[in-house]
């Protein structure tokens, strides 16, 4: 290392990412399972959006609202990755300060999109199970597309402060990362200033922006769920219900391991620094490999879409 990981220093040009402290005898065979999430999440997502592109009989809001998860999905995963693997693999720890603060945009700007997303295919399935003979004047494409540029501008606005915030601090201690990417908090701790603004505002997005995604999703599943149970037969109940069991399954491996590191990161000061940065690294790789296999799996029209292109290839 460096003499200037310990001297005193303003605005350091580079920072230091540390990778997993603690763990670095094991970084290669921790990039193992990383590398094998991050491929099937890229084929995985790709290969949504080359089967939506192709089937013109899935040119719907449902599958739109889809296609811009598997855009984010990428987005997300590719911007963590490339440096991680780096780190691993060839022990290439630094990062420049502003391209740091770029990755650090990029992750939480689409963690939020996706958060965003989530609620937009919530408002599908309401309007497909509630009120399906609107469904189609009401998702109509232009407000589709105006949806979905509503999800990308709040998620680049409410991202925006935070960076800028974390520009602004001195950072006259370390640039010492104890991570494997430019995570908030992990950077911002680096900071030798009174940093409870960073801290607040990131609770503030955690609480009110996702909180109220959260909210929203669960007040239109209990409208869904009323309506379904108000189904005349069981069979039509469970055809019902499972048009929309790969948007929970989705939705359960994206809030619930988020939830759990951000929460652990703030208060879980017992808890070993190590299991510390995996969860924080499996909470931004988990969502993106396991959207393509759940909505590929259980979603009756890509499912075929799929088994007939492979049947096509090889018959």
């Amino acid at each position: 290392m460096s003499d200037s990981n310990t001297t005193k220093f303003t605005n350091p040009s580079t920072f230091i990412l540390m990778g997993i402290p603690g763990l670095e005898v094991a970084h290669i065979w921790i990039s193992i399972p990383f590398c094998t999430m991050s491929a099937i999440a890229v084929l995985g997502n790709f290969t949504i959006l080359f089967i939506v592109k192709r089937e013109p009989s899935l040119h719907r809001p449902m599958y739109y609202f889809l296609c811009m998860l598997a855009i984010t999905d990428l987005v997300l995963s590719t911007s963590i990755l490339p440096k991680m693997l780096s780190i691993f693999w060839f022990n290439t720890r630094e990062i420049d300060f502003g391209a740091c603060l770029t990755q650090m945009y990029f992750v939480h700007c689409f963690f939020v999109m996706e958060s965003g997303i989530f609620v937009a295919m919530a408002l599908d399935r309401y309007v497909a199970i509630c009120k399906p003979l609107r469904h189609s004047t009401i998702l109509r494409n232009p407000v589709v597309a105006k949806i979905g540029l509503a999800v990308m501008l709040r998620g680049c606005m409410v991202m925006l402060p935070l960076v800028l915030l974390a520009r602004q601090w001195p950072y006259c201690r370390t640039n010492i990362i104890p991570h494997a990417y430019c995570e908030h908090i992990a950077v911002v701790k680096l900071a030798c200033a009174d940093i409870r603004i960073s801290s607040y505002y990131g609770l503030f997005v955690l609480f009110c922006v996702m909180g109220l995604d959260v909210i929203f999703i669960v007040v239109s599943y209990i409208q869904i769920l009323r309506a379904i149970f108000n189904l005349s037969t069981k069979d039509a109940r469970l055809k019902t219900f499972g048009t929309c069991s790969s948007h929970l399954c989705a939705i359960l491996s994206f809030y619930i391991p988020a939830l759990f590191s951000s929460l652990m990161y703030r208060f879980g000061h017992t808890v070993p620094l190590p299991f510390h940065i995996l969860i924080a690294n499996v909470y931004l790789l988990l969502p993106p490999t396991l959207n393509p296999i759940i909505y590929g799996v259980r979603t009756k029209q890509i499912r075929d879409r799929l088994l007939r292109l492979f049947t096509y290839k090889w018959g």
